[in-house]
């Protein structure tokens, strides 16, 4: 069953199925320039190896993208009553489990470069509706990633799809907001 049942039936038209397509691309390319001159305003001398940062940025955020579609097309399921923990290490595994670290390199190489990214927020200067547009999305994927761990529903092969242009969108929008040069202001 998909992780949003009801949408289902309108991702059947052709016409939905389009503007959702271009709807999520564009918010993740729309959330990639901004996290990417968030980036070069936070760190201006970055600035000074704009090529170099914006490829480096672009690897990651795409190995990124291309290692965490499968988690999500597949997820691990996690059932509540298998969270008992007695002992410290059986909290680690637990935490390993829930943060699905517990699968191999790949999936840790993925994990880090998405903490890197919730750093990188954390250090960058968002106000306004720049911070609430990235919020909101980021929240929301990680209830979506949560709902597909701990319940029976399983994304559908367009609700995959549609995680993957988004990751695609933040990776190319990464790469727009870090490829050029900002200009200070100018003081009047």
């Amino acid at each position: 069953m998909a992780l949003i049942p009801f949408l289902v039936d309108i991702f059947q038209d052709p016409i939905f199925s389009i503007i959702s397509v271009l709807g999520t691309f564009g918010i993740g390319l729309f959330q990639g320039i901004i996290l990417g001159r968030a980036i070069l305003l936070r760190f201006p001398r970055l600035q000074n190896h704009l090529k170099t940062v914006s490829i480096t940025l672009f690897v990651l955020f795409l190995i990124n993208a291309i290692l965490s579609v499968p988690r999500f097309a597949s997820p691990e399921k996690i059932e509540l009553s298998n969270l008992s923990a007695a002992n410290p290490s059986e909290i680690a595994s637990v935490l390993f489990l829930i943060f699905g670290m517990n699968t191999g390199f790949l999936t840790v190489l993925a994990i880090s470069i998405t903490v890197m990214t919730f750093v990188l927020l954390k250090f960058t200067h968002l106000h306004g509706v720049s911070k609430g547009f990235i919020f909101f999305f980021s929240i929301l994927l990680l209830i979506l990633t949560a709902l597909s761990r701990f319940t029976d529903l399983t994304p559908s092969t367009f609700e995959v799809l549609l995680y993957f242009l988004y990751q695609l969108g933040i990776t190319i929008g990464i790469l727009a907001g870090t490829i050029r040069k900002i200009k200070p202001k100018k003081l009047e």
